[in-house]
C-alpha cells in the first residue's frame, strides 16, 4: 500500500454563513398556500390505507381535511391525540415507507400526498399555545407511576398517564429530557431546538415530575421503584453500540456515530466541532446516513458510507440513501471492515474485504475519522436479574407492553419485536399507559 498522508482533523472548515445554511431545517414548514394546495390532493379515502400504515393510528384523512378547512387547531388535536410526539414524527419518521408508501395518489399521479409535511404544518401551528389549550388533565387518581427513559416511549407514556390523572415521575440519565429526539437525530431534522420545545410543551400538561441524572444500574434500583410506585414503565432505548472487533479499533479518530451525532446536537456552534477531511462511516442504517451527511455539512471533503450487505438489505430507506448521495456521500456495498490502519496512534485508513465473493481484492479507504454505525444493542442485565424474559437481548412483552413481572411494563426499542422507529416507541408508550390505567382502575381505590 502506498504511504498514507498525515491525519487532517480540525474544526472550522466552513464559513459561518455556510454552517448556518448547512444546518438549517432540511424540510421547512409549508406555507399556508402550499399546505392548502397539498391538502386538496387528499382523496379522504374510506378505510384509508395510510391510517393502517401509521403505527399510532392517526386519522390522516381527517386531519388533512381540517387543514383544507383552515382548522389547524382541530387538525393538530386529531394528530396529537393519537401521537403526542406528532411534531417529531412529522420531521423524523420514514413516512416514505409508512403512510406515504400506501397513499393511493401514488398510483394515480406518481407522487403521494406529503402527509409528513402536512402533519408538521398543523402541529407547529399550535406549539405557541399551551398544551392545556388542546388537552386537559384528568382528576387526580392518587396513583403514582415511575417512567424510566424520557425519550419517545417514556414521554408518550408519561403524557398519557398524566392526562388520565395519574402522578408520574419521569426518570432519565441525561442532563436534558427528550432521549433520542434530543441526542440521536440529525440536527437538520430537529432544527431550531424543536426537541426541547416539544418536550417542554408536553410537560405543560402537569402532573409529571422530571428527575434527570438518574440511571437504572441494578436490579435493586428497579426493586426500589417497584416498591415506591403503583406501576413502572421502562422506555430505556438501546444504550450500547457494538464494537467492530477488528485490529486498530482503538486508534484515535475511531468513534461511535451515535456519540458523534449527540456531540453535534449539543454543540453551541457546529464550527467548533472537529471533523476529518476524509470520513468513513461503517453501517447502512439511518444513523449511518445522519452521521455521513453531517460530516459533509461540517466540511469533510470526502465521505464514504460502507455496508457489508447489498442494496436490497440496507436498512436506510431509498429516500435516506438519496439524501446522502445528493450531499456527496459515496455508498459502497458488500464490503466488511477487516482492519483499521494508523499512522502512530491515529487512524489513517480502513481495509475492507468483499462479502459477495466477487474478485478484485481488498479495498482500502483513506480516513481521518471513522464512525461506527452498526446498530445499537440493549444492556439487558438489570431486566434479566429482575425476572424479565428476554428474546434476542431485548425484553419480551405483550401488545399492551406487560412483562411477566407484575406491575412492570416495557416499550420502545428495548422491547423485542419492533422496528426501532420513533413512531412505534410512541405507540408502545400509549399502549402501556392504557394498560397501566386499566390495571389501576381495576384495583381497590386508595382509602
Amino acid at each position: 500500500m502506498t504511504e498514507l498522508p498525515p491525519p487532517d482533523v480540525r474544526a472550522g472548515r466552513r464559513t459561518a454563513a455556510d454552517y448556518a445554511q448547512a444546518f438549517a431545517d432540511a424540510a421547512p414548514r409549508l406555507t399556508r398556500t402550499q399546505a392548502m394546495v397539498e391538502s386538496e390532493r387528499c382523496l379522504y379515502c374510506f378505510d384509508a390505507p395510510c391510517i393502517q400504515a401509521c403505527p399510532t393510528g392517526i386519522d390522516i384523512p381527517s386531519f388533512i381535511h381540517r387543514i383544507a378547512d383552515d382548522n389547524l387547531r382541530g387538525a393538530a388535536r386529531a394528530i396529537l391525540g393519537a401521537n403526542p410526539l406528532g411534531g417529531t414524527c412529522a420531521r423524523a419518521c420514514p413516512t416514505e415507507v409508512l403512510c406515504e408508501a400506501v397513499c393511493v395518489r401514488t398510483a394515480q399521479q406518481g407522487k403521494p400526498v406529503e402527509i409528513g409535511r402536512l402533519q408538521r404544518y398543523a402541529v407547529d401551528a399550535v406549539m405557541d399555545q399551551p398544551v392545556t389549550a388542546l388537552f386537559s388533565r384528568g382528576a387526580a387518581t392518587g396513583r403514582r407511576v415511575a417512567v424510566v427513559g424520557a425519550g419517545p416511549a417514556g414521554m408518550a407514556c408519561a403524557f398519557t398517564l398524566a392526562r388520565l390523572g395519574h402522578a408520574v415521575v419521569l426518570h432519565d440519565a441525561q442532563p436534558a429530557g427528550g432521549g433520542l429526539n434530543e441526542y440521536g437525530l440529525a440536527s437538520y431534522k430537529m432544527a431550531g431546538g424543536f426537541a426541547q420545545a416539544e418536550f417542554a410543551w408536553l410537560m405543560g400538561i402537569g402532573g409529571i415530575e422530571l428527575k434527570l441524572g438518574w440511571r437504572l444500574v441494578s436490579a435493586a434500583d428497579l426493586q426500589g421503584l417497584m416498591a415506591g410506585f403503583d406501576a413502572v414503565f421502562l422506555g430505556l432505548g438501546l444504550g450500547q453500540t457494538p464494537r467492530l472487533g477488528i485490529p486498530g479499533e482503538g486508534l484515535a479518530g475511531v468513534r461511535d456515530a451515535v456519540e458523534f451525532i449527540a456531540e453535534l446536537r449539543q454543540a453551541a456552534d457546529p464550527a467548533a466541532l472537529p471533523v476529518g477531511r476524509r470520513v468513513v462511516v461503517i453501517g447502512g442504517g439511518m444513523t449511518a446516513v445522519d452521521a455521513a451527511v453531517q460530516s459533509r455539512l461540517l466540511g469533510a471533503e470526502e465521505v464514504h458510507m460502507v455496508y457489508r450487505r447489498g442494496p436490497a438489505e440496507i436498512s436506510a430507506s431509498l429516500e435516506e440513501q438519496h439524501w446522502a448521495q445528493t450531499h456527496g456521500v459515496a455508498i459502497h456495498h458488500y464490503l466488511a471492515p477487516a482492519e483499521i490502519l494508523g499512522t502512530g496512534s491515529h487512524v489513517r485508513a480502513v481495509r475492507f474485504v468483499r462479502t459477495d465473493g466477487a474478485s478484485g481484492g481488498d479495498t482500502v479507504l483513506t480516513a481521518d475519522t471513522v464512525l461506527r454505525a452498526i446498530g445499537q444493542k440493549f444492556d439487558a442485565a438489570v431486566l434479566a436479574a429482575s425476572g424479565v424474559l428476554l428474546e434476542a437481548g431485548r425484553a419480551v412483552a405483550d401488545e399492551a407492553c406487560r412483562t411477566g413481572v407484575p406491575r412492570l411494563y416495557v416499550g420502545g426499542d428495548c422491547r423485542a419485536g419492533g422496528r426501532d422507529l420513533t413512531v412505534e416507541a410512541v405507540e408502545d408508550g400509549k399502549r402501556a399507559a392504557a394498560a397501566i390505567h386499566a390495571a389501576l382502575q381495576a384495583e381497590q381505590p386508595i382509602a
